[in-house]
């Protein structure tokens, strides 16, 4: 029937195309990230090893390969089942044949990831997590090469970007008063969890382009997300503004894969049409004239329509929670994790306080002792080095770090990683980017707050730092291994 051609969105191969191979990379780097970071941070000898949680759990309903048995060889292997599964998606090959081999390739890196995410305890706390986790879901609904992309899918992908988005803006218009009077942008970029390159450069911009930013910031993300409903090409301009916001936020900062799916699931709202008048070189049919078997099997449109359907009826409660008050930031309302609400920096820090841990080799410390510093590799530390873009790869360790002065530092991971840092532990120590003993174990260490602000552009030409840092506690240490952490100073 002709009225059933609506469901096949046959221009927008190149959306489709865009999405696949881009949420499996990013699939790819979380997989890495946790391969490389999973075993020490939650290991069986981790910081908070994931066998004592499920333990502790026994009644853990989330769902996850390591609900009753965990080890760091399951683990391991669970990271290269994925890296390999999603390589194969960003070359292509699934989606050369049948519509449900890219389905179940992309369901199992939705599984497979999801059963780490739900051990990942406060090391995978982060709505990225879910966002990457929905998006692989509802990326397995595009088909293959053999079928036209179903239009319902692209439009509840839009849906995702559209909370991801307005959400962002809401949390932000109710939180802090910074972003009602225009001036979050006079703190942010120096107090971001971990700054880029560039960040110094965009903190030391004139406060007036600063405000301009935060205006910015709110149309993009509280107008702009309604017009990726409309038609052609007014979706396609509303989705190259998202893209192109997001491009700012991945030059002027480090948030893990965060900005970089927001652009890849903004090309739903791209026609194939619009991208060819802007680039030529990219074909109008992606798979020529002739390309055989386009019909979109009976099979395949009805379980794309339960997927919708699916998809519809858990908006509900995320749908409430955007003209709630009290608007939840970062959550999940069932168990897969699954159209889930989003938002990030309702308020922002004014200042940016670092925790700097230091070790020494003397039997007795004291002031003079030889205290030196361990080196994170993306948190600020040394006051000379240029931060480094780590982006999409998730440095988990050095983004609780940020956290700890804005709760406490007497968290249970933290005082666990003390220790690991006096028994020089390998593991925990592959994780820094400075051993400042080269694998020997200190006899002490502690732990020191620091105010940390941008150096300006004289105080930069006269001692060549970037960062400078004033002292303002002691709240643990010194400790050993013969002496628990003390108390705050």
């Amino acid at each position: 029937m002709e009225w059933l051609s609506w469901f096949d969105a046959a221009d927008y191969e190149f959306a489709r195309q865009v999405l696949q191979r881009g949420v499996a990379a990013l699939f790819f780097v979380a997989f890495l990230s946790s391969l490389n970071q999973f075993p020490a941070l939650l290991g069986e000898r981790g910081l908070l090893p994931v066998p004592d949680y499920v333990a502790g759990f026994s009644r853990l309903r989330r769902p996850s390969l390591f609900r009753r048995h965990y080890s760091d060889r399951l683990l391991r292997g669970v990271c290269i089942t994925g890296l390999v599964v999603s390589a194969l998606l960003v070359a292509g090959i699934p989606q050369m044949g049948p519509p449900w081999v890219p389905l179940l390739a992309f369901l199992a890196l939705w599984l497979l990831y999801m059963s780490i995410v739900n051990v990942g305890q406060t090391f995978y706390g982060f709505g990225w997590e879910m966002l990457l986790l929905e998006a692989g879901f509802t990326v397995a609904f595009l088909g293959s090469d053999q079928t036209d992309p179903p239009r319902t899918i692209l439009i509840m992908i839009v849906w995702l970007v559209f909370r991801l988005e307005f959400g962002a803006g809401m949390i932000k218009i109710r939180g802090g008063r910074e972003w009602r009077d225009l001036t979050a942008l006079y703190y942010h970029h120096e107090t971001q969890p971990m700054p880029g390159p560039l960040s110094r450069q965009a903190h030391l911009l004139p406060k007036p382009l600063h405000r301009i930013e935060v205006v910015g910031n709110h149309a993009a993300q509280l107008v702009v997300p309604f017009l990726l409903f409309f038609p052609q090409p007014v979706a396609s301009a509303a989705a190259a503004v998202v893209i192109l916001t997001q491009l700012w936020l991945v030059a002027s900062g480090n948030f893990a894969w965060l900005n970089w799916i927001a652009i890849v699931l903004a090309f739903a709202a791209v026609s194939d049409p619009v991208v060819h008048a802007v680039f030529p070189a990219v074909p109008l049919d992606w798979h020529g004239e002739t390309a055989p078997g386009r019909e979109t099997p009976l099979w395949w449109l009805v379980l794309t329509l339960a997927a919708t359907g699916l998809l519809l009826v858990l908006s509900y409660r995320p749908l409430r929670n955007l003209l709630s008050r009290r608007q939840l930031m970062n959550a999940s309302f069932n168990r897969w994790q699954l159209v889930n609400t989003y938002g990030a920096f309702g308020t922002v820090t004014k200042q940016r306080i670092e925790i700097v841990v230091a070790g020494t080799l003397d039997e007795d410390p004291d002031e003079s002792s030889d205290w030196r510093e361990y080196g994170f590799k993306g948190k600020p530390g040394d006051l000379r080095r240029i931060p480094r873009q780590w982006a999409p790869y998730h440095l988990r360790l050095d983004w609780l770090m940020w956290f700890l002065p804005l709760r406490t530092v007497h968290e249970e991971w933290f005082h666990a990683f003390l220790g690991k840092l006096l028994e020089a532990d390998r593991q925990t120590l592959r994780l820094l980017r400075h051993d400042p003993f080269d694998g020997a174990a200190p006899r002490w260490v502690r732990v020191r707050r620091y105010h940390y602000r941008f150096t300006d552009r004289q105080e930069f030409r006269e001692t060549g730092n970037r960062w400078m840092r004033t002292l303002l506690s002691e709240p643990i240490g010194p400790v050993s291994l013969r002496r628990t952490p003390g108390r705050q100073r």
